[in-house]
This record gives C-alpha cells, structure tokens and sequence, in this order.
C-alpha cells in the first residue's frame, strides 16, 4: 500500500515537472515566435532602406550627368564647373557610401534571411519537441488514472476485509 502511495507520488511529481517543462517549452516557443516576427519587420525595414538608397543612387547618377553637361556646354562656367565637380567628388562619396551601404544592408539581408530560417527551423524542431511532451504528459496522465483505479480498487478490497 505504502509503495502504491509513493509510486503515485511519484508519478505525480513527474507529472508536474513534464508540466513544467511544457510550460517551459511553451513560453520558448512564444519568444521564438516574437523574435521571428521581429526578424521579419527589420527585413521590410532594411528592404524599404535598400530600395530608397537604390533611388537615391539613381537620383545622384542622374545630377552627376547633369553637372557633366552643363561643365561642357559653356566655358563661361568654369567657376560653376568647379562647383559641379566639387558636388560630384560628394556625390561620388555618397555613392560609395550608399554603394557600402547597400552592400552592408544586403549582407545583413541575408544574414537575417539565414537567421529567420534557422529560427523557423528552430520553431519546428520546438513544436514537434512539444508534441512529443504532450504525447508524454497523457501517457502519465492515462498512467496515473491507471495507478489510482487500481489503488481505489485495492482500498475496497482492503475495506471489504
């Protein structure tokens, strides 16, 4: 009787601590969850970025051919030249910077593209993990209502005696 009692005790104790680790696993995954949607609006962010810097790089090629056509066409503009040229070394900066920029935004892409796969791999590795802990939880369930008819049975029997 009395090891019916510990083994019920038992299995409640495991009962609580599978519960516990679900709870767990549960809020794990919660947390995946949010971290990929947060993944995914810093990719709309940083291709919203991409696409404006890829516009402003078309905008600066096309006031660097401007400022090219203006130098040639008039010798009286030399000193206005100087200022084109001047604007055009910045633009070609800008442009490499932005060039850098897009490079670095697109690397970064990719790294948050590998890193949003990893995670939803992650997700499914987790959700199957939970399955298997909830497949678990009602075999000790289906266990311990098990174990209590059976000690409800031999408390009758004991009480018939």
């Amino acid at each position: 009787m009395e090891k019916i009692r510990e083994k019920l005790n038992n299995l409640k104790l495991e009962a609580e601590s599978w519960q516990e680790k679900y709870e767990e696993l549960k809020e794990q995954f919660k947390t995946l969850e949010q971290d990929n949607v947060e993944k995914e609006n810093q990719i709309k962010s940083l291709t919203t970025k991409n696409q404006h810097l890829e516009e402003e790089v078309e905008k600066m090629e096309t006031d660097l051919g401007e400022a090219k056509e203006m130098a040639g066409e008039s010798h009286n503009l030399r000193s206005n030249n100087e200022n084109y040229t001047k604007k055009n070394q910045q633009l070609e900066d800008e442009l490499e910077e932005s060039d850098a920029k897009l490079k670095e935004t697109t690397e970064k892409l990719r790294e948050t593209d590998l890193k949003a796969e990893q995670l939803e791999r992650k997700v499914a590795a987790l959700e199957e993990e939970r399955d298997e802990w909830e497949r678990k939880h009602e075999e000790l369930t289906s266990k311990y209502d098990e174990a209590k008819k059976e000690l409800d049975e031999i408390a009758a029997s004991l009480e018939n005696l």
